[in-house]
């Protein structure tokens, strides 16, 4: 008898490594280790004020998964800074490809002006907003 129930963290990661293991067999990966991740923090006397929180996946592709500068900080470029450290750490180790999620209440266009592009548009995620999509060809950066 078949049973659906929710799944403990150790099955939860045996999924995670059955999807990772059937991507590797059809797409070989372009790096070791995987994933690489790139996370930074900008300080203030001590305090966290900002940070990015990315990484480079199986395929030499970079994932900016949270951008994020408190509300007093912003407007010193201090986004620019981190997403720029984390693209060029991320072109030495030979990535051409950066992508990204960010909602209309965020910061599309940040994104925009760093030279990223929509390419999908998720409607009413949350109910009443949008969801971006962005990509970036590091080639061209």
């Amino acid at each position: 008898m078949l049973l659906i129930k929710s799944a403990s963290q150790e099955q939860a990661e045996w999924i995670d490594n059955q999807i990772v293991a059937f991507n590797k067999g059809h797409v070989p990966f372009a790096q070791d280790p995987t994933p690489i991740f790139k996370n930074y923090v900008v300080e203030d006397q001590g305090k966290v004020i900002a940070g990015i929180n990315a990484f480079i996946y199986h395929w030499k592709i970079l994932y900016i998964d949270v951008l994020f500068v408190a509300q007093d900080y912003r407007g010193q470029h201090l986004g620019q800074r981190l997403l720029s450290q984390v693209e060029e750490e991320a072109k030495a180790m030979g990535v051409t490809l950066s992508h990204l999620d960010t909602f209309d209440f965020q910061a599309k266009d940040f994104y925009l002006k760093q030279g990223y592009e929509v390419f999908g548009v998720l409607e009413d995620c949350p109910p009443g907003h949008q969801r971006f999509y962005l990509k970036k060809d590091l080639r061209e950066a």
